[in-house]
């Protein structure tokens, strides 16, 4: 047989489809990935250029200032992590937890049980400390944790995607100091959405993603890291166990020595350099306003159609609603019908919340009242038809 024979052969029996790819339109309304401004999508189809680049390099200190803005910090290491937020989440256990170490993790929701199998995997002792889904922890239930497991780490989700909690963060840096142990916090779903403050709140370890908030294709994973955790990482007994997430080769590529440490998703950067860029543009104040009012807008609409909230108030997210299912419904029909017909995504419910929560996204590019007037119309028109 020839090449070419074989060739043909292969996709045949294959079925190798060669016709160019055309992405159905839809709204991003789930829990993530949002849909991603326009700017950055032409960002991201910019021709690549060598991750050694100068030009790169210039483009590398810009997205590490833009995210040290976002966060409000001042960290030396801030940086995006090449690949998705879990692999962000993962640098901030590898990087400071050694074999032994105690790590307390307060669960309220799907991230914070991701959280502790981590910690697990790298050898740590784990705790944990739970509440219901849908609610938050107290400074008191906190300090308690810390008096009785006397942890290493403390880790914790700020803005609980699976639950729609936002976690009131003043007061737990503090305790962290207090009882001589470091902080992680998830901001993954809080990130350029609602009031983030890493200094200010004395966090030590923070990671996030770029298809929420910041309205960049998944890809990157948005880190940083204090002195304080710094010095962990350098007292460490042994090497961080993971090669690829070590901050400490890492610094020596997205530091002052630019030193080769793996090949850069380059066009990734292009896009997350963007979507910062226009966040700076608007005023970190500006966008945490304008998700906070579209978010109250979406609950007052869907409320005064008979629909109840899962989260109070005071704790709620604006920037990921989790709206009960009305009883007598068939959720995933609706879902489905959304999707089909409308082009619209919104995401079920997690663990504990499958089949009782619907989960609607207002992130970043996607938080416009035009968006929340069409789900708000949707489900006015649509959802009695959904009856079982």
């Amino acid at each position: 047989m020839s090449t070419s024979q074989a060739i043909s052969s292969i996709d045949k029996n294959l079925g190798i489809a060669c016709s160019p790819i055309s992405v159905p339109e839809r709204l991003l309304l789930g829990p993530g990935p949002s849909n991603s401004h326009p700017n950055v999508l032409k960002a991201l189809a910019l021709q690549p250029v060598g991750h050694l680049d100068p030009f790169y390099i210039k483009l590398m200190a810009e997205v590490q200032d833009l995210l040290r803005y976002t966060w409000q910090t001042n960290n030396r290491l801030t940086l995006p992590m090449s690949g998705t937020g879990s692999a962000a989440m993962e640098a901030t256990i590898a990087n400071i937890v050694e074999p032994g170490d105690k790590v307390l993790v307060a669960i309220k929701g799907y991230f914070g049980n991701r959280l502790s199998d981590m910690a697990s995997r790298y050898k740590a002792e784990v705790h944990t400390i739970e509440k219901q889904w849908g609610e938050a922890f107290s400074l008191e239930e906190l300090e308690n944790g810390l008096k009785k497991y006397k942890p290493d780490v403390l880790a914790l989700v700020h803005a609980e995607t699976s639950t729609g909690v936002c976690q009131p963060m003043e007061g737990i840096g503090e305790l962290c100091r207090q009882y001589n142990c470091l902080l992680i916090v998830d901001t993954v779903t809080s990130l350029g959405g609602v009031p983030l403050y890493i200094d200010d709140w004395k966090i030590d370890l923070a990671y996030s993603c770029s298809q929420k908030g910041l309205s960049c294709p998944p890809g990157l994973g948005p880190f940083t890291m204090n002195i304080r955790a710094e010095e962990k990482l350098l007292n460490r007994k042994d090497k961080v166990p993971n090669w690829y997430l070590d901050v400490s080769l890492l610094n020596k590529y997205w530091g002052s020595d630019r030193v080769y440490h793996h090949t850069a998703p380059v066009n990734m950067n292009f896009g997350i350099r963007e979507a910062l860029r226009l966040l700076l543009e608007e005023g970190l104040e500006a966008s945490w306003d304008r998700h906070r009012s579209n978010a109250e807008i979406l609950w007052q609409g869907l409320e005064e159609l008979g629909m109840k909230m899962h989260v109070k108030p005071e704790i709620r997210l604006a920037t990921l609603t989790t709206v009960q299912i009305p009883d007598g419904i068939d959720s995933k029909a609706f879902a489905s019908h959304l999707l089909n017909h409308h082009g619209i995504e919104i995401g079920g419910g997690l663990g504990t919340l499958g089949g009782k929560v619907w989960r609607i996204g207002l992130m970043g590019y996607n938080s416009r009242i035009e968006n929340v007037e069409k789900i708000l119309d949707v489900f006015k028109t649509d959802l009695s038809k959904f009856k079982l």
